[in-house]
């Protein structure tokens, strides 16, 4: 691995707090929950290996509960110790490789209820984020979310949740995916043309109490 290859995004310092704007959701006056801005963040990637012919963009939150039983229950608390499971925020191949960032905004600018398409945009191949199932028979909701969609833990979660912005370098120009492909889906198709990859990872809660 090229361990040159670099990300960074400027909106916050690696590993602290992600401004409220780059989110789904956030903690409302009245109520635990607000929409949010949910704007994607400008992000840059530097010193890519010799041989890179595409980039992709993934962005995970591996501190999902693996249990909805409580999650967003007035009176209750998501435990610290549920075991905990990957949300796919982003996913996004095919990025050409003389590309080397992509502006805030420039991917999502707000909610889109219903959600977003999928496929060949400017940037790059979209696949589907796992808001398609989160919202899965919410009528007013439901739909298959391309590109970025923000943080939008449990209000009601014990733990702080942190986001990995990840980039591959790969030695591919495409990635042969179609359709609402998925994150696994992207990550099996890298598999064996990963010449380097680097994060830049921000916390977020919308409870108070930690």
């Amino acid at each position: 691995m090229n361990t040159q290859f670099s990300v960074h995004i400027d909106a916050w310092a690696n590993g602290s707090a992600i401004p409220a704007k780059y989110a789904f959701g956030r903690p409302g006056t009245d109520s635990p929950f607000a929409p949010s801005d949910n704007i994607s963040p400008d992000i840059r990637w530097s010193d890519a290996p010799e041989g890179t012919r595409s980039f992709a963009v993934i962005c995970r939150d591996p501190d999902v509960p693996s249990s909805g039983e409580d999650v967003n229950q007035a009176g209750k608390t998501v435990p610290a110790d549920l075991p905990r499971v990957d949300f796919f925020h982003w996913v996004l191949v095919n990025i050409p490789a003389d590309v080397s960032g992509l502006d805030e905004g420039e991917v999502c600018q707000g909610i889109t209820p219903r959600g977003k398409p999928v496929g060949q945009t400017a940037q790059g191949l979209t696949g589907k984020n796992d808001y398609t199932g989160w919202f899965a028979g919410d009528p007013d909701m439901e739909g298959t979310y391309g590109g970025y969609d923000g943080p939008c833990p449990p209000w009601n979660d014990s733990i702080v949740h942190h986001y990995h912005f990840e980039v591959y370098a790969l030695d591919v120009e495409t990635l042969e995916l179609q359709g609402e492909f998925s994150a696994q889906d992207a990550l099996a198709a890298m598999e064996g043309h990963i010449l380097a990859s680097a994060s830049h990872m921000g916390t977020y809660t919308m409870n108070p109490a930690i």
